[in-house]
């Protein structure tokens, strides 16, 4: 029995015996995870990668919660240049973890659902963990991500103040797409 369930909670004997949680014990840390795509209802690689990371949460999930970590997912649809521009979106699909994309290098594929949705060939995001490449990504790549971002040694990857620095422009396979979905619409 502590000593504070014996007495008054303000004649503890010790702030060693646990009564008082200190704040950092009490203030949530919190994981923003953004899920940034072209399209959901047709694109196997985005369909596949919204699974993996609701299937990733879940799976860690609990160890979250007994740590203290409060998960936000925000499922960005980049349905305009425009949208791509504010973003800052390099490939379809994206996972950035706190604002740092989990894959550091972008590496793509013909897709072949974003070129039917379009009309016109389009490539999309392979993933790359562990040495092999993956049209969605592995449900222990995020699970890796999300737990390196809480736990791990970020100077790796976390330069992400000169990333903001560096001057942005769309991708030409983002131009190609949007230029295809705007002559798709006015036929």
């Amino acid at each position: 029995m502590r000593c504070c369930e014996m007495q008054r909670k303000d004649a503890c004997c010790s702030t060693n015996c646990g009564c008082e949680e200190p704040s950092y014990f009490t203030e949530k840390k919190k994981i923003i995870i953004d899920f940034m795509y072209l399209d959901l209802s047709v694109c196997d690689r985005c369909q596949g990668t919204e699974g993996s990371v609701e299937e990733a949460i879940d799976e860690v999930k609990r160890v979250l919660e007994l740590t203290g970590v409060e998960v936000v997912v925000n499922k960005i649809h980049i349905d305009s240049e425009e949208k791509a521009i504010q973003y800052r979106f390099e490939s379809s699909p994206t996972i950035r973890i706190n604002g740092k994309d989990i894959q550091l290098g972008t590496k793509e594929s013909l897709c072949e659902s974003c070129g039917d949705l379009c009309g016109d060939e389009v490539d999309c995001r392979v993933w790359i963990y562990n040495g092999k490449e993956y049209n969605v990504p592995p449900k222990a790549m995020i699970i890796d991500a999300i737990l390196r971002e809480i736990y791990g040694n970020n100077e790796s990857w976390d330069n992400d103040e000169n990333i903001r620095k560096q001057k942005y422009e769309l991708p030409e396979n983002l131009r190609k797409f949007f230029k295809a979905m705007r002559e798709k619409g006015e036929k």
